[in-house]
């Protein structure tokens, strides 16, 4: 890697550097060593989105806002203040994400006034509700953005259901710049390039959770041919 490759987009918007949230970094060590990867690769903002998921990853605004400042105060200690720390979440689209809806829970959303709200399903399955969470979410004052398409095997062979969501329900989408490397599989690889190519991707995002992803990201990544094909769509990440 040479140069700052991804020091066009300013920020990324979908990643899980907060220490000891979720499946990404474990320690506030850890998220340093993450924090100056994505900073040498360019990057000027991060909007850290740790999972909030059912039982599992029972994560809330007032968590995330502490681990939030605990790294702050750590990064400019280490001489990484230059770079800014913001916090979102991804939120799983599941049964508490309807509960925290229904009973008009703080929800935690990036871009400011537009509310953007980062929301991920299930790998495999596609959920029965997913429309209806869709307008709940639109008829609050959000604006969702589903994480990383390119990756739910049920919209392989349907690919007609993505341009769906983005251009008739309103639904904008993130792409991982890793699946452009074949990181995740060959079909979200694939899925991701068809998306592109149909200029249906509005944000890209890291999506990182450890070392192996900021590799990739350095070195397979950047090399790919789509890679600058991406960066010529009118993405929104230098907006935030």
């Amino acid at each position: 890697m040479t140069g700052q490759p991804l020091a066009g987009l300013r920020t990324d918007m979908h990643s899980h550097l907060l220490p000891g949230l979720d499946d990404g970094a474990e320690t506030v060590a850890h998220s340093l060593d993450l924090l100056r990867e994505l900073r040498e690769l360019g990057f000027h903002k991060l909007i850290m989105t740790p999972h909030v998921m059912g039982d599992f990853y029972k994560n809330t605004p007032e968590g995330i806002r502490a681990a939030l400042a605990e790294l702050r105060t750590a990064a400019e200690a280490a001489g990484l203040g230059d770079i800014k720390l913001e916090c979102a979440a991804e939120y799983y689209l599941d049964e508490w994400l309807g509960r925290k809806l229904a009973a008009g829970t703080e929800l935690l959303t990036f871009g400011g006034e537009q509310r953007y709200l980062l929301f991920e399903t299930s790998f495999l399955n596609e959920p029965l509700n997913l429309r209806t969470t869709i307008f709940d979410l639109q008829a609050a004052g959000y604006r969702p953005v589903l994480a990383h398409p390119e990756r739910y095997v049920y919209y392989y062979g349907r690919f007609a259901e993505i341009e769906k969501l983005r251009n008739e329900y309103g639904v904008l989408l993130q792409i991982n710049l890793n699946s452009l490397a074949g990181y995740y599989s060959p079909a979200a690889r694939q899925a991701a390039e068809k998306m592109i190519d149909s200029r249906l991707v509005d944000f890209v995002g890291t999506d990182t959770h450890h070392l192996r992803h900021t590799e990739a990201l350095g070195r397979k990544t950047v090399a790919s041919s789509y890679f600058r094909k991406v960066l010529e769509l009118p993405l929104l990440n230098p907006t935030l």
